[in-house]
């Protein structure tokens, strides 16, 4: 909770701070990897139409900024976490244990239909698997997907593979789901904690 908290400070004040085309930019940056552009689209462009012939005019950039604020906020009411707008997402094929030495790591992932579970560390996928299946078995938890990955983050980017236990029409289908820009940023949300 406390780290929660902290997340949310660290935000309001690196918003504060930011300079109103920084945020304009993250703001758009993040929206376009949304289902919701569209929606924006023409409001982000008149904003920053406004910022650019405003010169060094302090009352449109207040302006600007106020409505920017509110959208964020409104947007953060909605459930997106804005800071996913810096994070990517790339497949990579499949690996094995060698990958080790490049800094890949072991995953299991766990797809339900509104939820994801998932454990990381240095035991084999299949034990992995074995110790997630037994912490979410009391749960009675809907599991739709399983899948054994390899991970590592490279700067903003996390880098997902198939492991040799991944079937290939199962990280397919994985990479499908993963789609639709919302469940992309909901992955990355969940699995930022793991950098």
């Amino acid at each position: 909770m406390a780290g929660r908290a902290l997340e949310k400070l660290t935000t309001s004040l690196a918003e504060r701070f930011a300079s109103t085309w920084l945020l304009l930019s993250d703001t758009t940056n993040f929206l376009s990897r949304t289902s919701v552009f569209a929606q924006f689209e023409a409001q982000l462009m008149d904003m920053r139409r406004r910022l650019s012939s405003a010169g060094k005019n302090t009352e449109v950039e207040k302006d600007v900024r106020k409505e920017l604020t509110e959208l964020r906020g409104a947007l953060r009411v909605q459930g997106y976490d804005l800071s996913l707008g810096k994070l990517d997402l790339a497949f990579q094929g499949f690996r094995n244990d060698a990958s080790l030495v490049e800094g890949f790591r072991r995953l299991v992932l766990f797809v339900g239909r509104k939820d994801l579970w998932f454990l990381e560390g240095e035991e084999n996928h299949l034990t992995l698997h074995r110790r997630l299946e037994a912490a979410l078995a009391q749960a009675g938890v809907e599991i739709l997907q399983k899948h054994y990955l390899w991970y590592r983050w490279n700067h903003e980017q996390l880098i997902l593979s198939g492991s040799d236990t991944e079937a290939q029409y199962d990280f397919e289908a994985f990479k499908e789901w993963c789609d639709n820009p919302e469940r992309r940023l909901f992955l990355l949300g969940r699995l930022k904690r793991l950098r």
